[in-house]
């Protein structure tokens, strides 16, 4: 491929230390981190140890919000809607811990291709009453909106969705999904971990109810930090029970007995911020935001179809989906011995990995050289060709 020279993202690679000596297919998993967090970690540190309890005034305090609203404008959510937290599941108890299970409406909804941290935690709802209804799709690649669908109805209280599918990286009809949803009275939560960052994400379009993910990925943010957006009207008619002391309309005022809740984002915060991990979060948003997503998405759904094609060549099996507006910034190879190639891989700082009932998995982002979508196959090739295995 000669579309490295015309490729006006690759500006941007300079500023991952890591793509000076790594092939780097992974940010579906771990976003390269920006060189600028060296200096993100040391401005927190010289915070700390200049100001001590002090940097609480002088920026601490406000960082959550801050962070959130930068995020925020990545997914065109109103200013002061998105709170930030430690993880996704986190996030999804925070919601959860705003509805009452013992009533009629009591049904949580969701595909068998969430990712299973999700799962999870809304299978042990059903001590709390919940009635959860996991739609099985036939394949591991292909959500079946229309399944999925129809066992919305008027009991449904939350549909528990991911916006990407992680194995697959398939892409949900999630307006199908939410105008069921409003229809019946449910209220939609979608997971965009796989979404924010390479393909557009706009809240206000989509008319989520609720909407969370993390900057681990896509987003270049390292681990630490996850948003949750709660749309406004509905936000101020909610009073989470998973909450804490950032959430009280006078925290420093330190009151005893039940909560106030304050309004805006920090209405849906717990305890003390995880203040080093926001701090390194945002270079990662700052490119993000400068490259541009869409720009981001075109460019995804260009390599992706590259990795398509060379594998096509191979005889190779894809478990992703081949239409680019259905498919996301990851591309699932089901290779023969997948598993042992992924560490071959590995070992040979090719940086991809292995799921099950999913494959290989290559991401990559606006970052990544043309060139290098072709030496990871080729490295694939030579790796079957030394355990006696055939391309085709």
């Amino acid at each position: 491929m000669a579309a490295d020279s015309k490729d006006s993202l690759l500006r941007f690679r300079s500023e991952f230390p890591i793509l000076a000596s790594t092939t780097y297919l992974i940010s579906n998993s771990l976003g390269a981190m920006p060189a600028q967090v060296y200096e993100a970690a040391h401005a927190y540190a010289d915070t700390w140890a200049r100001r001590g309890v002090r940097a609480w005034e002088e920026g601490w305090w406000q960082l959550a919000a801050e962070v959130g609203d930068e995020i925020g404008a990545l997914i065109n959510a109103e200013p002061n809607t998105v709170s930030c937290h430690q993880n996704v599941t986190t996030c999804e108890a925070i919601v959860a811990s705003c509805f009452d299970f013992r009533g009629k409406r009591n049904k949580v909804v969701y595909s068998d291709l969430n990712f299973p941290s999700v799962m999870y935690f809304w299978e042990a709802q059903r001590d709390r009453g919940a009635v959860v209804e996991m739609v099985p799709n036939d394949d591991a690649v292909h959500v079946n909106t229309q399944r999925l669908i129809e066992a919305i109805d008027e009991t449904t209280l939350l549909v528990p969705i991911s916006h990407v599918v992680f194995r697959s990286a398939f892409i949900q009809d999630v307006e199908a999904i939410v105008e069921r949803a409003h229809r019946v009275g449910a209220y939609v939560l979608l997971d965009s971990f796989q979404a924010t960052g390479t393909i557009p994400v706009d809240v206000r379009k989509l008319n989520v109810d609720f909407l969370c993910g993390g900057v681990l990925k896509w987003l270049c943010g390292g681990p630490g930090v996850a948003y949750l957006y709660v749309r406004p009207g509905l936000a101020e008619k909610l009073e989470p029970k998973f909450t804490g002391w950032v959430a009280n309309r006078l925290p420093f005022a330190f009151e005893v007995g039940a909560q106030r809740y304050t309004q805006g984002a920090y209405r849906f915060m717990t305890g003390t911020p995880n203040v080093p991990a926001l701090y390194c979060a945002r270079p990662g948003l700052e490119i993000i935001a400068r490259a541009g997503v869409e720009n981001i998405r075109q460019k995804s759904k260009r390599q992706t179809a590259r990795l398509i094609e060379l594998a096509a060549r191979r005889g190779w099996v894809v478990n992703s989906p081949h239409d680019a507006e259905r498919r996301g910034g990851t591309i699932s190879l089901d290779l023969p011995q997948a598993e042992v190639v992924c560490a071959e891989l590995l070992r040979r700082n090719v940086l991809v990995d292995y799921r099950p009932n999913a494959g290989v998995r290559m991401s990559p982002h606006f970052y990544t050289e043309d060139r290098e979508l072709d030496f990871a196959i080729a490295i694939v090739d030579e790796v079957l060709a030394e355990k006696g295995v055939a391309a085709r």
